[in-house]
């Protein structure tokens, strides 16, 4: 199922958050967000998701608008990990997955075999099954993240959203995640920091700057050292591997200010 967004306007304080963005999200494909600091990524991702109602422009999921669909509807077919969720809830790890199975089931309807299954292979995609009884506030943020995008997984969801999922992670686990996305399938949307996770994972990349679309192509057409330059302020030159992909290598700031080359 294909996400898409036309015209999407967002402000606060008198200013642009985000303005006039336009793009779709293919069906199946894995789209990457990146962007500086405060470009108006969260914002974006927040509109997309429903969480917010554009000051301008639609969204829609497939030829539906968003607007015109229920928190339950939207929810059977797209998960949304957040870049700062949390819970005041006295949960364990599983039953915080468990949540992700709500919008399939009646108020009344009891937990099912299938339900199980799901949370336990969600458990498992994201290596916390042997911490599935731990309370939730004695887990660490990187464990806490991955039970989040274990709760997103158990929604079976058709678009998955993620905004910054691989904070608090470490290298191991962030590869992980990604390559379990792009594994599963479906359409994702993932705003990123480390522009080289966009370069090996994303089937396109989409650029955000000072609230605007700048660019969006493959890795390979936008991820160029002259982009790099102009929206993240550092100098870079690009290696291309076996795969066609670029590969980002930073030069140090202290070399860049002494004039030195890369």
């Amino acid at each position: 199922m294909r996400l898409s967004a036309a015209s999407l306007t967002w402000r606060a304080g008198g200013r642009a958050i985000v303005e006039d963005v336009s793009l779709e999200v293919r069906s199946g494909e894995f789209l990457a967000l990146v962007g500086p600091n405060g470009s108006g990524k969260t914002t974006l991702i927040a509109m997309l998701a429903g969480l917010k109602r554009p000051h301008g422009g639609t969204v829609s999921l497939g030829d539906t608008p968003l607007s015109e669909m229920t928190r339950r509807a939207i929810a059977r077919v797209l998960a949304l990990v957040e870049q700062q969720a949390e819970t005041g809830e006295r949960l364990t790890a599983r039953q915080a997955v468990e949540l992700g199975r709500t919008p399939h089931r009646g108020a009344l309807a009891p937990w099912s075999g299938r339900d199980e299954a799901i949370v336990r292979e969600a458990l498992d995609a994201v290596d916390m099954a042997p911490l599935a009884e731990r309370i939730w506030h004695s887990l660490s943020g990187g464990e806490r993240q991955r039970l989040h995008i274990a709760r997103a997984l158990a929604q079976e969801p058709r678009i998955l959203i993620l905004d910054e999922p691989t904070n608090h992670l470490d290298v191991e686990h962030q590869l992980g995640l990604l390559a379990l996305v792009r594994r599963r399938g479906g359409t994702v949307l993932a705003a990123l920091h480390d522009l080289n996770h966009a370069a090996m994972f994303a089937d396109r990349v989409a650029v955000m700057q000072a609230g605007r679309l700048v660019a969006l192509g493959t890795p390979a057409e936008v991820l160029t050292a002259t982009l790099i330059a102009s929206v993240f302020k550092v100098r870079a030159s690009i290696e291309t591997g076996s795969d066609r992909r670029p590969f980002i290598r930073y030069a140090l700031p202290s070399l860049v200010a002494a004039g030195n080359p890369l």
